[in-house]
């Protein structure tokens, strides 16, 4: 499997950076993942931490090409939940960690990709929007339900309530997890915390992988510029991964 990836967190006004992301590749298969720590300043980046580990350990103890992506996602997720979960064990409902997180495997030619709350994966292609995931966030489901428009989105008074998220209650969270998504040559994903995506719209998002000669390096730290400086004096940690698919 040929592909071209790159990674990118940056602090933006915040005092610390709470997010966290990595990309695990083999020739086989390749895993992106995104993480916004929630919570104190430590109690976030535990989180992220704790959840990040989880993914990766399990990636790693999982035979490649796997046999199962879906059922992986499932699991991987929900061990992830209870990792984060364990940190807050004696401490208040309130004050317990948490994060939202996006992840995306991709092997022979397709992509499968689930998310728990606001952080999103993009599906890009030519710089089109080709698919995207739906916050769990108490503003997607007004959006949805026709109460409020796109333009409102980024002033509404809850657009940074979300409505699940690993760890806090230990039940399980709702997770959205998807079926197989066939890749074309040059198709583009991206996995991004509401840092890089709160302020700018989705189709300015894929325009930015528009053209595939460019290094996608340089279109993704463009990227997290123009996010930080949409958002700016108050622009949030803004951290995002993205991979080209090249061939099989």
């Amino acid at each position: 499997m040929r592909i071209e990836h790159a990674d990118l967190s940056l602090i933006g006004d915040r005092e610390d950076n709470q997010d966290r992301v990595t990309v695990a590749a083999t020739d086989k298969a390749a895993l992106l993942v995104v993480i916004d720590g929630m919570g104190g300043h430590s109690d976030g980046s535990r989180a992220a931490d704790t959840a990040l580990k989880s993914l990766l350990d399990s990636f790693q103890q999982t035979p490649l090409p796997m046999f199962d992506p879906i059922g992986f996602l499932h699991l991987s997720l929900s061990r992830a939940h209870d990792d984060v979960a364990r940190l807050g064990n004696g401490q208040s409902i309130d004050a317990r960690p948490r994060a939202t997180i996006a992840v995306c495997l991709v092997q022979e030619g397709a992509a499968y990709w689930a998310h728990v709350g606001d952080s999103r994966i993009y599906h890009i292609r030519h710089g089109k929007l080709v698919a995207r995931t739906r916050d769990h966030s108490h503003v997607e489901l007004l959006l949805r339900e026709g109460k409020i428009t796109e333009e409102e989105l980024p002033n509404h008074p809850m657009r940074n309530f979300v409505e699940c998220c690993l760890g806090g209650d230990p039940a399980i969270p709702e997770m959205t997890i998807s079926g197989r998504h066939a890749l074309q040559a040059g198709d583009v994903l991206l996995l991004c915390t509401d840092g890089i995506w709160a302020n700018l719209r989705d189709t300015d998002i894929a325009a930015f992988f528009r053209d595939d000669t460019q290094q996608l390096r340089a279109w993704l730290e463009a990227l997290g510029r123009r996010a930080v400086q949409a958002a700016s004096p108050f622009s949030d940690n803004s951290t995002a991964a993205v991979m080209r698919y090249l061939s099989n």
